[in-house]
């Protein structure tokens, strides 16, 4: 036997069981047809108060991103900080502590040829495990073509759980590459951790007990001005590569080294690099009067 129909009476219109005052909302305030209709929409609402505007800037991010590709938000070949196998391990070390990131391409003859990804942490395994070389470190790296839609990018690196991916123009060569951060910035907006410092700030701080917080990126030259020190400038950039160099690996968390008269414990240290140091004077150090004279010079400044 057939179901009755709704309305009792076969071929009549289907009723609109909604109440008069849903019908009538609706017809008063219908809602938006178009993306551009639900941006006006958001606005609306984050002027009348009803969201965030950090909400609202996140809902708008979200509905962009299926209008942008790999190609869109790629760090270009050219600005790309790679590794080379063939590399020294003490310039491999050098590299990974300047540039802080977490994951490097390795290439090996030219920079198109990307053989694999080194993730900078695994750098310790060549200290506890001599008979290890670079290739044997490497990690499947993941190729994407420019017109790679960011949304499909991301679902990706969730399902993998994979971070990094190599991105190709439409002849096979490396055209740049793209991270997760990359795909989630255009959520949210720019990501800074807790100790980013903005360009020009000062890399040295002073704390309250009378230390001093160092960038692990801070230049030799501004630590020599600073505490009056004479360490080599023409041999390291930054005051992480010299503690580094120092130390022969890859600095942790909780080590300690001695330079210049000066005590340098790692306080952070992320993606295989130094982040920031705590520097205290050694004591009788010949360096007093230069601290307490930087002491004076940056002023005492609130610690964390």
């Amino acid at each position: 036997m057939s179901e009755p129909h709704p309305t009792g009476r076969p071929g009549a219109p289907a009723v609109d069981r909604r109440s008069l005052l849903d019908r009538l909302v609706d017809f008063i305030s219908p809602g938006p047809d178009s993306r551009e209709e639900l941006l006006a929409s958001m606005a609306d609402a984050e002027h009348r108060s009803l969201i965030e505007p950090d909400a609202r800037r996140m809902i708008e991010g979200v509905l962009r991103l299926s209008d942008k590709t790999a190609g869109d938000v790629m760090v270009a070949a050219p600005r790309m900080d790679v590794l080379d196998l063939a590399q020294p391990f003490e310039d491999v070390l050098e590299t990974v502590i300047r540039t802080a990131h977490s994951r490097f391409p390795v290439v090996e003859d030219t920079r198109d040829n990307i053989i694999g990804i080194l993730m900078a942490k695994d750098l310790i395994k060549l200290q506890r495990a001599p008979e290890l070389n670079l290739r044997t470190l490497l990690r499947p790296a993941v190729f994407v073509p420019e017109s790679k839609a960011l949304t499909e990018l991301l679902r990706e690196f969730r399902s993998n759980r994979n971070h990094m991916a190599i991105v190709i123009d439409e002849f096979g060569q490396t055209a740049g590459l793209v991270t997760i951060e990359d795909v989630l910035e255009e959520i949210v907006g720019e990501i800074e951790d807790e100790f980013d410092v903005a360009d020009g700030d000062s890399a040295v701080y002073t704390l309250a007990d009378g230390s001093y917080r160092v960038a692990g990126d801070g230049p030799i030259e501004e630590i020599n001005r600073t505490f009056g020190l004479n360490l080599p400038e023409d041999e390291f950039d930054t005051i992480g590569g010299l503690v580094a160099h120092e130390l022969g690996r890859v600095p942790r968390r909780g080590e300690s080294v001695e330079v210049g008269g000066l005590r340098f414990v790692v306080m952070l240290a992320r993606g295989g690099a130094v982040r920031w140091f705590r520097v205290t004077r050694l004591p009788g150090g010949a360096f007093g009067e230069h601290l307490a004279a930087a002491e004076r010079q940056h002023g005492p400044s609130s610690s964390f």
